[in-house]
Order: structure tokens, then C-alpha cells, then sequence
């Protein structure tokens, strides 16, 4: 047994005694209401779920396991030579609660590197699909033909205990995670490439490997390490999170969770925010007249100002929950600030970040004026050369992966039921409002 499987088997032993209770002794205790306006509304808000892996601050942002965004960068350990964390010990670290040693985090890199090697099968998989089609279906369907793979079917099959089904979700995970970036890789080359493919790099850890197999220099490997940890979790309700958490509760197995998860991820109100904002920025550099063109924050202002007038929104700006600048965004900013500020797009960003939040404060609108991490994570892969669109949900879904599997493994360690909540009629919801009796009085 792997050293991370055996600390997280510790953690699950600790932690069932305390689901256990709160269920049999304190289930009734009401934890929140529901309105009319959140069931109608996409039950925005509503306290329903549970994970310890992590919690979104309206403040502070994104925490894993209770650390903020700054501490997990400072405190998690980094490859030699590199200024962003192994990837790998973000896992360790959303598995067990505890910040990796770099022994501990270089375990899980060796664990990676053993099981990075995807069939043969699936690069047939992927060279079947015809030109022209979208990255994201060709990476939901590789993922979804592993499910031959997947230990957990075994084992259920066979007549495993339900206390043991975290254990096979374990290793189809880490063998799931380990596979990713090859597989993302070998789609961007098939796409964009003409089919040639960097063959991967047994020495080198989750994104320095990534970043090998695209073709890239470095700092690339840590754009890629920041890419993948800063978008790894974001709570269970956003789409792709709940999705696999869903999906994995009728106990499907990890392959047609995460690729569940990934068709979510796909939609226009979730993942494809960061190619939005980018096609958004490139209309206002060819609207100042190109990147040659850095225009005054008065120009930008007048702008700003005729987007939001003519009834339009500015990309990248605003959360449904954070009410400051999210701390995904500010990680980003200092890394282009180092390294992208001579980069003309990046300068335009600069600028809008000084004018826009002080532009919807003033119109009153937003309930955050502040940047999300959109803003700025497609500015990066394309100051980088990675300027197909299409392709940064690919990246976002490789690193959503970690921490839904997290997340899944220990929804099934600590035996989650099937979620199936209770639906009412547009009638009932008439008859709670009052409004048919009315009707009926008239």
C-alpha cells in the first residue's frame, strides 16, 4: 500500500465515527430554508451538500482542507528550480487534510509516473474522431472508453463490501489522474499538430510533464502547475463538481463520473468562460487599433463605459459568491507580472483591472466589481502559444479532475446514499405564494 493510500485509510477510519453520528443522532437539525427564488432559480445558495476538501469564502475564496489559496502555494513543495507546487501533492493534500512533506508529494509523483501509461485502445479512440471536432468531446469520450479499466466494476461485481468501496475508487483515480495529460496532449497534438506527438517523460512530475509532451519551455511546466492547482476545486455545487459527485453517487465508477463531469464542464455557463474573456479582449485590442496600440485608462473608461450601457457585460469581472478580487486571479497576476509584462494583451488587462472595478461600483450593478480567475487564465496559455480556445476547457478539466476525484473517493469511503432530491410542481409553489387561493376567491 502506497503512503498515500495508507494515510488517507487512517483519515477515513477517523472520519466515519463522525458522519455516522451526525446522521443517527443529529439528522433532524435543520441546517437551512429554501425559497420559491432558489428552487426556481437553480437552487443557487442552498446548504445541501457536503465536503471537507473545500470551502468557498465570500471573502477570502477558494480554501483547500482549510488553507487558503497563498498558503497552499507557500506551504505545498515545489520541484527544484520551480517556483509552483507539484501538482501530485495537491492531491495528497486534498486526500488526507495534511500538507505533504516533499517525500510525501514525490511518493505520489513516483505513483503517477508508474500508471501514466494510457492503451493502446485509447489513442485509436481518439484518432477515430474526424477532423474538426471539438477537444472536449474527444477528451469526455477517451475518458468514458477507460471504463473497461475501472477496478471499482470489478470489484462491486465480485460482491465488495460497501465500507471497501473507497478503496478500488482509489485506484482508478490515481491511475485516471496519472493518464490525463497524456491524453489531453496526445488530443491537442491530433487536432492542432497534424498528429505529432511528444512522447511523454517518465522523470518529470505531473505539469513539468504536461508541459514537455506540449512542447514547451519553461516557466511553462509552472504555468502549467499553477493551471491545474488553482482550478482543482471550487466546492460541490458549480456544475462539473456536482455532476461527478451525482453521477458517482448511483455508484458509476470514476471513467463515467469524470466524463460526465467534463461534458458539464463544456457548457458556455461554466467552463467556457476564459476563451470568452480572451475572444472579449482581442475585439477590444483590434478596437484600439492592435496590439501595437496601448490605449489610456481614459480610452479603456470610455469603453467600459459603452459595453455596460449598451446593455452588455465585461467579461471576467463578477462571482456568484466571492465579494473580492479572487485570490485565483490575484495568483495569476503575479506570475504575469514577472513574466507577461511586456506582453501587449496582458498590458490591456492591466489596465482594466485598475478601471473596471471602480466603473461598476459606480454604476451599482455588480455585487462584485472585482476579477475571477477568467480574467486572466486564457492571456497566459496565449502568451505561452497555446492560442487555440477550444482547448483551454481541456486544461480546466484536467485540473477540476483532482479534486473531484478527491472528493468522489471520499464519498464513497464514507458511504453517501444515492442523491435524489424531491421536486414540486409550478402549482404547489403557486399554493405555497398564496396565489391560488386568491384566484379562487375572485
Amino acid at each position: 500500500m502506497s503512503t498515500l493510500k495508507e494515510k488517507l485509510y487512517e483519515k477515513i477510519e477517523e472520519q466515519r465515527p463522525r458522519t455516522e453520528r451526525l446522521m443517527n443522532e443529529y439528522g433532524d437539525i435543520v441546517i437551512d430554508k429554501v425559497t420559491i427564488a432558489q428552487a426556481l432559480g437553480g437552487m443557487r445558495g442552498i446548504k445541501s451538500l457536503v465536503t471537507d476538501i473545500s470551502y468557498l469564502d465570500p471573502n477570502e475564496g477558494i480554501r483547500y482542507r482549510g488553507y487558503t489559496l497563498k498558503e497552499v502555494f507557500e506551504k505545498l513543495p515545489k520541484p527544484k528550480g520551480s517556483e509552483m507546487p507539484y501538482v501530485e501533492g495537491l492531491f495528497y493534500l486534498l486526500l488526507t487534510g495534511d500538507m505533504p512533506t516533499e517525500k510525501e508529494a514525490l511518493d505520489v509523483v513516483d505513483e503517477f509516473s508508474k500508471r501514466r501509461i494510457i492503451p493502446r485502445y485509447i489513442y485509436e479512440v481518439i484518432d477515430s474522431f474526424p477532423c474538426c471536432s471539438h477537444p472536449m468531446t474527444i477528451f469526455a469520450t477517451a475518458i468514458l472508453s477507460m471504463h473497461r479499466e475501472s477496478f471499482f466494476t470489478k470489484k462491486y461485481s465480485a460482491g465488495i463490501h460497501k465500507k471497501d468501496y473507497w478503496d478500488p475508487m482509489y485506484e482508478d483515480s490515481v491511475n485516471l489522474l496519472a493518464k490525463l495529460p497524456e491524453i489531453a496532449t496526445y488530443i491537442y497534438a491530433k487536432i492542432y499538430r497534424d498528429g505529432k506527438r511528444i512522447q511523454s517523460n517518465p522523470n518529470l512530475d505531473f505539469g513539468g510533464n504536461f508541459a514537455f509532451m506540449m512542447g514547451k519551455e519553461k516557466p511553462y511546466d509552472d504555468v502549467s502547475r499553477l493551471h491545474f492547482i488553482i482550478h482543482s476545486d471550487h466546492e460541490s455545487g458549480n456544475v462539473s463538481a456536482h455532476t461527478g459527485h451525482l453521477v458517482a453517487s448511483s455508484l458509476s465508477d470514476i471513467y463515467l463520473s469524470i466524463s460526465a463531469m467534463v461534458n458539464g464542464l463544456a457548457g458556455p455557463l461554466h467552463g467556457l468562460a476564459a476563451q470568452g474573456v480572451l475572444q472579449w479582449l482581442h475585439e477590444l485590442v483590434d478596437r484600439m487599433g492592435g496590439e501595437k496600440v496601448i490605449p489610456s485608462e481614459d480610452e479603456i473608461k470610455q469603453y467600459v463605459w459603452e459595453t455596460l450601457n449598451s446593455g452588455q457585460v465585461i467579461p471576467g469581472f463578477g462571482h456568484a459568491v466571492l465579494r473580492k478580487t479572487d485570490p485565483r486571479y490575484a495568483l495569476q497576476r503575479e506570475f504575469s507580472l514577472k513574466y507577461l509584462k511586456e506582453d501587449p494583451i496582458f498590458k490591456y488587462v492591466d489596465i482594466l483591472y485598475k478601471v473596471v472595478p471602480p466603473i461598476l461600483k459606480e454604476q451599482g450593478k455588480a455585487k462584485n466589481p472585482w476579477p475571477n480567475v477568467d480574467a486572466q487564465s486564457g492571456v497566459i496559455q496565449w502568451h505561452y502559444g497555446v492560442r487555440e480556445y477550444d482547448f483551454y476547457t481541456v486544461l480546466f478539466g484536467i485540473g477540476r479532475a483532482i479534486g473531484i476525484c478527491a472528493n468522489i473517493i471520499w464519498d464513497r469511503a464514507l458511504g453517501y446514499p444515492l442523491e435524489r432530491p424531491k421536486s414540486v410542481t409550478t402549482d404547489m409553489l403557486e399554493e405555497f405564494a398564496g396565489i391560488k387561493k386568491k384566484e379562487t376567491k375572485k
